[in-house]
């Protein structure tokens, strides 16, 4: 199964990204292959950058992508932005199995991954066969949040990452 973690996180090798290969590696993949969006820089601003274009085929060709944001202004990053307005809408990442993750300072925005980067990654064609999961960034590498989501929700998104796999 072919796992990628895509972090839009402003911040190279941040604790989104972090957070992003936790996740993947409880979901079973060690290590999944990761995309820093912030090293892309520049060619995000416009179409046809072959470093993005690459990026676009390594998420889209992805059994199951974890999707990590840091929570700015209630919502997922300017630049994981950037990086997703360049798929095509309802099929650029159709069959991929995603998970919305999200970090934040506080528990008030706990629903953003659910309400704010799920739909978009639903709009580009991606299964989301189960809730975003939203971490505290104090406390994301210690506390048992990405365990017990995995707990619950890991043989159902795991199933469904392999089914596209075959």
């Amino acid at each position: 199964m072919k796992t990628v973690v895509v972090a839009g996180n402003p911040k190279p090798d941040s604790r989104t990204l972090d957070a992003g290969i936790r996740l993947a590696r409880l979901l079973g993949a060690d290590p999944p292959e990761v995309l820093d969006v912030v090293t892309l820089g520049p060619g995000l601003l416009g179409w046809g950058d072959p470093a993005v274009q690459q990026a676009v085929g390594l998420a889209a060709g992805a059994d199951l992508a974890v999707f990590a944001s840091p929570t700015f202004k209630a919502s997922y990053s300017g630049l994981l932005k950037l990086f997703l307005d360049q798929f095509a809408s309802g099929e650029g990442l159709r069959g991929v199995v995603a998970v919305p993750l999200m970090l934040g300072a506080g528990p008030a925005h706990a629903l953003a991954p659910e309400l704010l980067l799920k739909p978009v990654l639903v709009e580009l064609g991606a299964t989301c066969p189960a809730p975003g999961l939203y971490q505290l960034d104090r406390s994301y590498d210690s506390d048992s949040g990405a365990a017990d989501y995995v707990r619950r929700w890991g043989a159902t998104i795991t199933a469904a990452a392999a089914s596209r796999a075959q």
